[in-house]
């Protein structure tokens, strides 16, 4: 019986022995081979390519001030809960990140306090009203749900709350958890760029301004290095020869990627030639075009207008491309309501909103990175979109109308009449009408073997008849990046784009065009991150206040009535195998 004993003990000892071993030497190949393993289903836990790249490639410091801390309700604790975990998963891949939690509102004077808060709004942060239940009452509290990252002498604001119109809160903070790691991860990358890709705006067509651009041109900066350039038939306007060596002189493109804005005019075949072997030679374009040409100046001092084909010789372009735009209008009952005089009382005129069936409200609902997660995209009179059947090139229908829409073709009859009586919805049965393309592939010169005469000299360019694999994005509506304009006593200024002063609704026209932008240029592709989606797991609250006593008597006694279970069986089992041994 000793020797027994003996044989146990001496077996738990090795047992413990090579126990502690084991972990030993996990910990040991854990500190020279990083890995983790993440079990959830959506991969909450897992970083994308891109970012891992990015964030082994950093050189120096990236410190984050992120301004979750405090006394919040539980949807803002779950927001700082997240950051944390996200910046924690940056970390476990580069030694060079770094954060802090700030409480922007932990003095108790409030003089300190309001020195804080306009200091993070001149840093870029802006504020949230929050109501807060107390004990006392409901009360207003002031936070600033972002972050400020800083990176050698440079700083950004990252704003961790993006809210959407129409959203119900906690949409809106799943929203924000899914593009925790685009957002971060952007900011970064915006950081620690230092050689910008560069982007051109081209004229000379009757394309929109710098002032209509204006805010589209700002938030490009913040990638890129944004011109604008006419091309007046010079060849040498997107592409520069450079000797390669001694006997050889190559043609490049001086852009990665051109934007095409709302042309009015007809482009030249010598500017059609250029843009072509811009494309040939892998760069990239942002088409925003108006089919037909309509304008609601018009109807300012009338009550009618015709919309007319806007003919500026790109179809046949398009169509080697393998997109068609239709000359029409489309209209959609899902439309952004327009400010109409209906009367007037006491001398004052009454305002009242109608939708405006010729401006669409898009709601993006691909699942493709550049469209996943955006707002509502505000349109102008656009038109509808065909593709053409081309080998090895593949089509994406980003955006498409609603359901309850048709179209009209050109010339039309456009009147504010229509806005007098009920839409037959009968009319409204074209459903999903294809207004944005991405296209991608290779593709063939326009112009191959076909050279006009008066283009001989194009040839000493190095004519390409076929592209390298390249990418373009098709808009029929050039007023999707357009940003409208108030008077001030300093002139002019822009507002942001996507806003619409009359309803002070801001749409999501600023995101596509820089998620369009990031995806023709971004080699990295890091927009794919916005393609995550963490499944939001709610409580069924009305269950919740119905059944409150029933749940909470539930879980309060069951986790007691387990372990009095485990006991008793575990009592009975003991009991059973020692009486038998006797």
């Amino acid at each position: 019986m000793a020797d027994k004993k003996k044989d146990i003990k001496r077996s738990n000892i090795i047992q413990l022995i090579l126990g502690l071993a084991i972990i030993v030497l996990v910990n040991a190949i854990g500190y020279y081979i990083f890995t983790r393993i993440d079990l959830t289903a959506e991969k909450r836990y897992t970083l994308s390519e891109p970012t891992k790249e990015m964030l082994k490639n950093l050189d120096d410091i990236v410190f984050f001030q992120v301004y979750l801390e405090g006394d919040f309700p539980s949807g803002f604790k779950r927001l700082r809960r997240e950051t944390k975990e996200m910046l924690d998963q940056f970390r476990a891949y580069s030694d060079y990140i770094q954060y802090e939690f700030i409480n922007p509102s932990s003095s108790d004077d409030p003089q300190e306090r309001n020195a804080v808060y306009q200091r993070l709004v001149e840093r870029g942060l802006n504020p949230t009203d929050l109501q807060v239940n107390t004990n006392e009452g409901k009360s207003q509290k002031i936070i600033f749900p972002g972050a400020i990252a800083s990176f050698k002498s440079k700083e950004l604001p990252i704003e961790l709350l993006v809210s959407q119109m129409g959203q119900p809160p906690e949409e809106v903070l799943n929203s924000s958890i899914q593009n925790l790691e685009f957002n971060l991860a952007n900011t970064i990358r915006k950081l620690t760029t230092v050689n910008k890709p560069k982007v051109a705006f081209i004229e000379g067509h009757g394309e929109l301004s710098l002032l209509e651009t204006a805010d589209a041109h700002r938030a490009l900066q913040e990638y890129y290095q944004v011109e604008r350039i006419r091309l007046d038939g010079k060849l040498n306007s997107l592409t520069a020869r450079e000797q390669v060596d001694s006997t050889q002189i190559a043609t490049r493109n001086k852009y990665d990627a051109i934007i095409i804005a709302k042309p009015d005019s007809v482009f030249t075949e010598k500017d059609k030639f250029i843009i072509d072997q811009f494309i040939m030679r892998g760069g990239k374009v942002l088409w925003l075009i108006d089919p037909v040409f309509a304008s609601m100046d018009s109807i300012q001092f009338a009550s009618t207008t015709v919309g007319i084909t806007n003919d500026i010789n790109l179809q046949d372009q398009f169509f080697k491309y393998g997109v068609r735009l239709n000359n029409n209008l489309v209209m959609d009952l899902n439309a952004l309501p327009i400010p109409l005089k209906t009367g007037d009382v006491g001398g004052a005129p009454q305002i009242e909103f109608f939708p405006w069936y010729y401006f669409p409200i898009i709601n993006p609902l691909l699942d493709h990175p550049i469209v996943k997660n955006l707002n509502a995209i505000k349109t102008e009179f656009i038109s509808s979109i065909d593709t053409v059947k081309l080998p090895g090139v593949r089509k994406t229908v980003l955006l498409r109308s609603s359901q309850y829409a048709r179209t009209k073709n050109a010339p039309v009859l456009i009147s504010l009449d229509i806005l007098q009586k009920d839409p037959d919805r009968r009319l409204y049965n074209q459903q999903n009408l294809p207004v944005a393309v991405l296209v991608e592939g290779k593709f063939e010169s326009l112009y191959n073997n076909r050279i006009p005469p008066n283009m001989r000299d194009a040839e000493e360019i190095g004519f390409v008849p076929e592209s390298r694999p390249v990418k373009m994005i098709f808009v029929a509506d050039g007023d999707v990046i357009k940003n409208q304009v108030r008077n001030t006593e300093n002139g002019p200024m822009p507002f942001p784009l996507g806003y619409d002063r009359y309803t002070q609704q801001q749409f999501g026209n600023r995101d596509f065009i820089l998620n369009a932008m990031n995806y023709l240029v971004d080699d990295n592709n890091l927009v794919s991150i916005r393609s995550r989606e963490l499944k939001l797991r709610l409580l069924d609250r009305t269950k919740i206040n119905n059944n409150r006593i029933f749940w909470q008597v539930f879980n309060t006694l069951l986790p007691v009535l387990l372990i009095l279970i485990f006991g008793i069986v575990k009592f009975i089992v003991r009991k059973r195998k020692y009486t038998s041994t006797r």
